[in-house]
């Protein structure tokens, strides 16, 4: 057996199709966070300011973090979209073996085999 050192165009085919729809939902999920923390800076602006303030800070704490977990996810994304259109998409950056697909499919902008994650640990 030959040992595959990329994915064929048709599975990278494949892998850019899921990149698409996790790069969509990501996006309207961070679309959702940003409308919330401007509606929450809206509601802020019209209310009397008291003990709410910290309850509303809180809060707008939380949907910023979410935001830009989106933010950072939305760049791994599409930084995945560039190696599969450069043909690199799928090949660990520690040990230059194939990532598996089942990995893949579960994080689809990994860059590192399991076998290499685990030792980075």
């Amino acid at each position: 057996m030959v040992n595959k050192n990329r994915y064929t165009d048709q599975e990278l085919g494949e892998f850019d199709k899921l990149l698409n729809e996790k790069l969509s939902k990501a996006q309207t999920e961070l679309d959702y966070y940003l409308a919330q923390i401007q509606d929450l800076a809206d509601a802020d602006a019209t209310k009397l300011k008291g003990l709410d303030d910290a309850t509303g800070a809180i809060e707008s704490e939380r949907l910023q973090n979410m935001a830009s977990r989106q933010v950072k996810l939305i760049k791994h994304l599409n930084n995945a979209k560039l190696r599969v259109k450069n043909k690199v998409y799928g090949v660990c950056r520690e040990s230059g073996d194939l990532i598996s697909k089942a990995r893949l499919k579960a994080v689809p902008h990994a860059t590192l085999s399991i076998k290499a994650k685990q030792k980075k640990r």
